[in-house]
């Protein structure tokens, strides 16, 4: 029987530092690319990037009927979105020769020179890519700290949550042109904004951006329009998971709120990180959510762990300045999981396609120092954050750099998710 990749006792013959995000373990994917190369399907080995289409070219996955005629051209694409389609056995047989192939005791690849020299690529000579091309993107609502907090500075104190917000998983569809892989600069957008003292609404760059530190899941399965997803099934759909930062207009969303849900205020840029890391690797840090009063109705009632132990940090880095930590928060708290947010978004019959982000709204913790957003952390302004370098943050100033980092452990074992960043660029 082929020993689980998840084992905390493997070990890789490719030298990897202790605490490293990408351990033998993890092997997330995503897509890279090189002048001479072009896009190409990878894994992430400790520094290093593996790239799937040479090693198919090399024979390593001759045998693996899951892939069926798809390979070798499924590993060369600007996106996962091929692969995805192929299915959970594909995903896993390919994750499952992988582990082998890197194995510390696996000589096939290891003592094959000239296939080293053709898979591996150190990450620093690479140009990493959007994992996805999402058709779809929908932004949920799932963090009862933010949506608290939000309704407190917002509405009424003592009903700061919305009426509907415990009886489903609240999410607005939002826009996927504008979602950009980490590293990609976001310029400061234009808009209407209107402080409360001001008498009429003015147009112009905003005065309150600001970051959402969030994570997305990627859909690997699709379903057929008028198709059902039942909460059982749920996370079958679901690939893997990375961070998401959903930059934030606080000014225009706010003036420009209406029930439908955020329009310019969110569609302007928001950063997904390249490495996407399955949901079988993070099989052992399933964790209980919190308990959910009242009961959800029964489509949407679960049983067992569905909240995942991922701890999570936001760094903020000023032009020419150091960088600060300014939260630190876990994706296990989150009210409602990515199989009520799957289940609930299916349950009218809305086709989901392989490729498609559902990110998870705002994470937030119930202490200070664990809030998802400046526009919590400052308390809209009013608490100004401090950074290592003596100023301070009500919101986003031009030159600003956002870093969101997570990671997973237990075991000894350290599954990591890298970093989605991204820097302020000017209003044009």
């Amino acid at each position: 029987m082929a020993t689980s990749p998840n084992s905390p006792a493997l070990r890789s013959w490719i030298d990897i530092p202790p605490g490293h995000d990408f351990p033998i373990q993890n092997l997330p994917f995503g897509v890279f690319e090189t002048d001479e190369r072009g896009p190409r399907l990878a894994v992430a080995i400790g520094g290093y990037v593996l790239d799937l289409y040479a090693l198919s070219q090399y024979g390593f996955f001759e045998d693996l009927t899951e892939l069926g005629a798809a390979q070798p051209k499924v590993f060369r694409r600007r996106s996962l979105n091929a692969f995805l389609r192929l299915g959970r056995p594909a995903w896993r047989a390919v994750r499952q020769r992988v582990s082998e192939l890197l194995r510390h005791d696996a000589p096939s690849l290891r003592d094959h020179e000239e296939a080293v020299r053709e898979c591996l690529l150190r990450q620093t000579h690479v140009r990493m890519l959007r994992p996805v091309k999402p058709n779809n993107y929908t932004d949920f609502y799932s963090s009862i700290e933010h949506a608290t907090n939000v309704g407190t500075m917002f509405r009424d104190p003592a009903n700061a949550l919305l009426p509907n917000w415990r009886h489903l998983p609240i999410g607005y569809h939002g826009r996927t042109s504008s979602i950009v892989v980490s590293g990609t600069d976001i310029r400061r957008p234009h808009g209407q904004r209107k402080a409360p003292d001001e008498a009429a609404p003015t147009f112009g760059p905003s005065r309150q951006l600001d970051f959402e530190l969030e994570m997305a899941f990627v859909v690997g399965t699709g379903t057929a329009l008028g198709t059902t997803v039942p909460i059982a099934n749920a996370e079958e759909h679901i690939f893997g998971l990375c961070l998401f930062n959903d930059w934030s207009a606080r000014d225009l969303q706010s003036w420009e709120y209406v029930p439908l849900g955020p329009f310019l205020g969110k569609n302007f840029g928001s950063s997904v990180a390249p490495w996407v890391v399955t949901l079988d690797a993070l099989e052992p840090f399933r964790t209980a959510g919190p308990v959910q009063e009242p009961a959800p109705l029964p489509y949407l009632a679960q049983t067992g762990n569905h909240n995942f132990d991922v701890q999570l940090e936001v760094a903020l880095v000023p032009a020419q300045g150091l960088e600060t930590t300014i939260s630190r928060t876990n994706f296990g708290l989150l009210y409602w999981s990515m199989a009520q947010q799957l289940t609930h978004h299916a349950s009218n019959g809305c086709n989901l396609e392989a490729g498609d982000l559902y990110a998870s709204g705002t994470i937030s913790g119930p202490t200070p120092n664990s809030l998802g957003s400046l526009l919590e952390l400052a308390w809209r302004g009013t608490r100004p954050v401090p950074l290592a370098d003596g100023s301070e943050r009500k919101f986003l100033l031009d030159g600003d750099t956002v870093i969101m980092r997570g990671y997973a452990e237990r075991d000894g074992v350290r599954i990591g998710f890298g970093e989605v960043r991204g820097t302020v660029l000017p209003a044009e």
